[in-house]
C-alpha cells in the first residue's frame, strides 16, 4: 500500500489544520483531514471554467475573477477556455501558503504567466472596485477561503451584492460545490441574477458518479 505523504502543512487563522498530501501520484488540499480540493472536485472544477467561459469567447480582453486558488484546476481550465493575449485572471486568495505551495510543487503552474494578477483580499471590498468590470466570477465553495464566521461566500449578502456590481451586463457568476446549498438559488434571484442550475459528474470515469451542482447566475443586460 503506498504511503500518503504530506508535502507541506500550515495553520488557518482559526487554527484549523491546512495539509497538501500526496497518495499514489494523487495532491490533496486537506482540512482538519477532510479533502477541500483533489481528485473529488477538479472535474467540477474544470466543468465550472468550460460553462463560465462559453458565453465570453469571443471577448478580445475577458476579465475573470476567481475566488481561491487551490490546486489551480480551475485557473488552468479557464486559461484554456479563453486564451486570449489580453485576458485578465484574476486570483483572490488569501492564503499565501497555497500561493507559494503551487510554484514549489507544480512546476507546470501558470501563476507566474503574465495575465494572473494575484489579490489577496477574497471578500466584498475588493470586488466593490471592480465597478462593471468583470466578465466572470468563479467560485469553488470547497476550496475557496471562507467569509467571517466561518461562513460561505455565497451566505454573505454583501458579497453577494458586491458580485452582482462587479460584473458587466450579461456577466456571469458561476458557482460549484461537492453538495447542494439551502435556498441558494433563491438568494441568488433576489439579488437580482438570472440562475440556472447544472449538475455535472463527479468523475467523468466513474461507472457510478455522484453528481454535483453548479449553479451559473447572470447579470441581467438591461441593467445598466
Amino acid at each position: 500500500m503506498k504511503p500518503r505523504i504530506t508535502l507541506a502543512s500550515t495553520l488557518l487563522a482559526d487554527g484549523s489544520p491546512l495539509e497538501l498530501q500526496e497518495h499514489d501520484s494523487r495532491r490533496y488540499l486537506l482540512v482538519e483531514g477532510q479533502q477541500i480540493c483533489g481528485p473529488s472536485t477538479r472535474a467540477s472544477e474544470e466543468e465550472l471554467a468550460k460553462l463560465a467561459a462559453a458565453p465570453f469567447r469571443p471577448a478580445r480582453q475577458p476579465r475573470v475573477w476567481m475566488i481561491g486558488l487551490g490546486l489551480g484546476h480551475m485557473l488552468k481550465a479557464i486559461m484554456q477556455e479563453l486564451p486570449q493575449k489580453r485576458a485578465v485572471y484574476t486570483i483572490a486568495e488569501n492564503r499565501g501558503e497555497l500561493i507559494d505551495w503551487n510554484r514549489k510543487f507544480f512546476p507546470d503552474t501558470p501563476l507566474d504567466d503574465p495575465r494572473v494578477v494575484i489579490e489577496n483580499d477574497p471578500g466584498a471590498n475588493a470586488l466593490n472596485k471592480q465597478s462593471g468590470c468583470l466578465h466572470a466570477i468563479l467560485i469553488h465553495l470547497d476550496s475557496a477561503p471562507l467569509a467571517g464566521k466561518q461562513r460561505f461566500f455565497v451566505n454573505d449578502k454583501r458579497w453577494i451584492a458586491a458580485t452582482y456590481e462587479a460584473l458587466q451586463p450579461g456577466g456571469l457568476l458561476a458557482i460549484a460545490s461537492t453538495r447542494p446549498v439551502a435556498n441558494l438559488t433563491r438568494n441568488l434571484e433576489r439579488d437580482g441574477y438570472e440562475v440556472v442550475e447544472h449538475f455535472v459528474p463527479s468523475s467523468p470515469m466513474a461507472k457510478k458518479p455522484r453528481f454535483l451542482p453548479i449553479w451559473l447566475a447572470r447579470k441581467s443586460r438591461g441593467v445598466a
